[in-house]
């Protein structure tokens, strides 16, 4: 991607060398060579747009938490460790800046063949290459996709539909909508975000109505198992997540309700090892873990003012980066797996005010509601991150207030992030939390505590 770029702007010099030298009559086709390189410039202009912006991160913690992307990319405060004096290793505040969300794109617009309209995407920023807050950033690859669009399509009377086509790596359709904050994680793990390859249709039919389907496939973004977080799951059940959704709009009016079904085989072959820790049989695996996450979101959006909320029921949804997963129920003696996903409800609500001096604000809310079924002992896959190992959050909250000032193309916005998480002692074999004062099958009593991280963020943006 980078030698495209550097191709690309090279290019670009040497048609301005050339319009220079035809300018400066030293070009012997003199006003020919001057007319064709503007009809370049032109098109060039018309079917290109580069776009991105430089952007730095200035965030302190309170508390030590799962965090990716320098730890610019906020998720969870880790619960309670303490060490041999009887300290909490986790409270410990820190504070970093880095710059690698700075990010340059290439908009590809204004083709057609007949009557199909072509248009594409490419972005790239500095994530990768990085460990915690130490390493190389390198350029990798966020977004990269084609469109192909028909429009003005008659659907009898005066109505028209619109239908595109998008192929290559994007927004996944759930994680699109996104609340109005400052931090990267744009309100994750509370909101679904995740980038992945994909197949999405879109279908507006008149001024309200547009139906969505989309088959996407893991990359990045990828569900827990066995064998850690793995696109193989999917790669080797062969089934590709399956979307589909419809939104309506009315003036400033959005509605949209959806849902996402995943199929997966966490197991393709299972091996059996003795005590002594060698391998005694190796057998081929059948079953499938199957999950559905249904999803509502609600837009209203004015002049200065938008009001949105998001409400997710995820399903073994880890992969969108929401707390929930999956475990095993059951090993048949024919080597058949049975699978249930735990289920999480994560819901948000966020409000915008203002342009030039621009207020914010969000409250998210997780429970975690466990799964239908009883999982098979050590077998339970759940959302982790960072090293941490969410399977005892019972709840959380999130209360995020900003402000941005946007001064022509430069902006400047402050941000205070609580994010506060409730742990229990216990949880039973559905994956559920257990609660405060429950006596447990073996005598002992459940216990749940708070934790809590406060980050203040400053950020910078230059856009171009």
């Amino acid at each position: 991607m980078f030698c495209a770029l550097s191709a690309f702007i090279l290019s670009m010099s040497i048609a301005g060398t050339i319009a220079a030298e035809a300018a400066s009559g030293n070009d012997p086709k003199g006003q020919t060579a001057r007319d064709g390189q503007a009809r370049k410039t032109s098109e060039l202009k018309s079917h290109l747009n580069v776009y991105g912006f430089i952007r730095n991160f200035f965030p302190f913690d309170s508390r030590e938490s799962a965090s990716g992307t320098g730890n610019l990319f906020y998720y969870l405060p880790f619960d309670r460790e303490y060490d041999s004096d009887g300290n909490d290793i986790n409270a410990t505040p820190s504070f970093r800046f880095l710059s690698i969300t700075s990010r340059v794109g290439l908009d590809v617009l204004g083709y057609r063949i007949g009557k199909m309209d072509i248009s594409a995407k490419i972005e790239t920023d500095f994530y990768a290459g990085l460990s915690g807050s130490t390493g190389t950033a390198t350029l990798r690859m966020r977004q990269a996709y084609l469109k192909l669009g028909w429009n003005g399509l008659p659907m009898g009377g005066d109505h028209k539909a619109s239908v595109s086509l998008l192929m290559g790596q994007a927004w996944h359709p759930m994680a699109a909508d996104q609340p109005d904050v400052l931090g990267l994680a744009t309100g994750a793990p509370f909101n679904p975000f995740n980038r992945s390859p994909q197949v999405t249709m879109d279908a507006s039919l008149g001024n309200h109505f547009t139906i969505t389907g989309a088959l996407i496939y893991q990359m990045q973004y990828a569900s827990n198992g066995p064998s850690g977080s793995s696109a193989d799951y999917m790669k080797y059940g062969i089934l590709p997540e399956a979307y589909a959704a419809v939104t309506y709009r009315a003036g400033g009016f959005l509605a949209k309700a959806g849902l996402s079904v995943l199929s997966i085989r966490p197991y393709d072959v299972y091996k059996v090892y003795g005590e002594d820790g060698t391998l005694s049989s190796t057998h081929k695996v059948t079953g499938r873990m199957t999950a559905v996450s249904p999803y509502l979101y609600l837009q209203y959006k004015g002049k200065k003012f938008s009001l949105k909320a998001k409400t997710v029921y995820g399903s073994a949804a880890d992969y969108l980066n929401l707390v929930s997963g999956y475990g095993m129920t059951s090993m048949g003696d024919d080597w058949h797996f049975d699978y249930a996903a735990t289920h999480t409800s994560s819901s948000w609500v966020s409000a915008s005010f203002g342009k030039k001096v621009q207020g914010m604000f969000m409250a998210g809310y997780i429970n975690n509601l466990g799964a239908s079924s009883e999982f098979v002992q050590d077998k339970y896959w759940f959302f982790t991150k960072d090293g941490g190992d969410f399977t005892r959050l019972a709840q959380a909250y999130r209360l995020v207030p900003a402000v941005v000032w946007n001064i022509g193309k430069f902006a400047v916005g402050l941000e205070y992030e609580v994010t506060s998480v409730q742990y229990g002692s216990h949880i039973y074999d559905d994956g559920r939390v257990a609660e405060d004062g429950s006596v447990m099958p073996d005598g002992t009593t459940a216990s749940r505590h708070w934790v809590t991280n406060h980050r203040v963020q400053l950020m910078t943006r230059f856009n171009f």
